[in-house]
């Protein structure tokens, strides 16, 4: 039924470990194979290439659907439909950044300080002169084709870049001085396939399976036991995604409590919790949390 992309390169690692976590694990014969199937039979087709022309592909109708970074639909101007974001990347849960940056020694502190017929190096042309013509100046802008810091200053003046955290461009002796466009990795779609009910449901599904695996990630379940006259400082103590459950215990002993809470608080609360009378605890990891 579906035609699915997925990226190749930086992206490709994290998006085939989020469908494989989210049970739509993708089979190819080696791991340089641009073709794969995932055994769903809600997806007849899978490839793997380049982001860059991922949102022109699907655009075109080659493919149903496919998840490609902001960037890329902004820099082709793709005509597609973004079914949501997925908050990934390569290295963190950060969106990437495409920013302008300038060697540290430049006199260049923000936007308002840029030249006219700066020279500007980029891999975004298109981004890149949407912005220098929002900004009223002109500038050369010359196509990168990769190594885009090490243009300046011998061939550029400045240069617009993607980073996530920031450290290759500082570590290539330049500074950030403005960010144009904040991107998080998206699934886009067809406007034709979105128009099909039944192709557009099959994706709503796929975006359920694959929001609620990213959504398990910060979060575990905690289970406890506790007495009736610690009910109320335990209940106090959790920091709970939602309402707790709260059941009686056999014998009448006692109450069972479980929550969901967030991964990141997991170190602290479990002591809490046995200090103020639970007992019994688990912590249970989540494969999707889906509202």
């Amino acid at each position: 039924m579906l035609r699915l992309v997925l990226p190749k390169g930086s992206l490709e690692k994290a998006t085939l470990d989020l469908f494989s976590q989210a049970d739509l694990s993708v089979s190819r014969a080696s791991d340089v194979d641009y073709r794969g199937r995932i055994d769903d039979p809600r997806i007849d087709e899978v490839r793997i290439l380049r982001p860059q022309e991922i949102a022109s592909y699907v655009a075109e109708g080659r493919f149903d659907f496919g998840i490609t970074g902001r960037d890329w639909i902004e820099e082709t101007g793709a005509d597609v439909v973004s079914l949501g974001e997925l908050q990934y990347s390569k290295a963190t849960s950060n969106p990437i950044r495409i920013v302008l940056a300038v060697a540290n020694d430049s006199p260049v502190q923000s936007s308002k300080d840029l030249k006219p017929n700066l020279r500007v190096s980029t891999e975004y042309p298109v981004l890149t002169k949407r912005y220098f013509d929002s900004l009223g100046i002109p500038a050369h802008i010359s196509l990168s084709y990769g190594a885009t810091e090490a243009k300046i200053p011998d061939i550029a003046d400045a240069i617009v870049e993607i980073t996530e955290t920031g450290r290759a461009i500082r570590a290539s002796g330049l500074r950030i001085v403005d960010t144009i466009l904040v991107s998080y990795t998206e699934v886009v779609a067809n406007p034709t396939s979105v128009s099909d009910p039944v192709k557009s449901h099959a994706m709503t599904q796929i975006m359920t399976l694959l929001t609620g695996t990213l959504k398990a990630r910060g979060h575990v379940l905690v289970k406890l036991n506790v007495g009736e006259s610690d009910l109320n400082s335990v209940i106090a103590t959790i920091p709970f995604m939602k309402a707790p459950t709260i059941s009686k215990l056999f014998g009448d002993v006692g109450y069972a409590v479980e929550a969901v809470v967030a991964r990141s608080q997991i170190n602290t609360l479990i002591p809490a919790l046995k200090d103020a009378g639970a007992t019994d605890i688990l912590e249970i990891p989540l494969s999707k949390i889906v509202p």
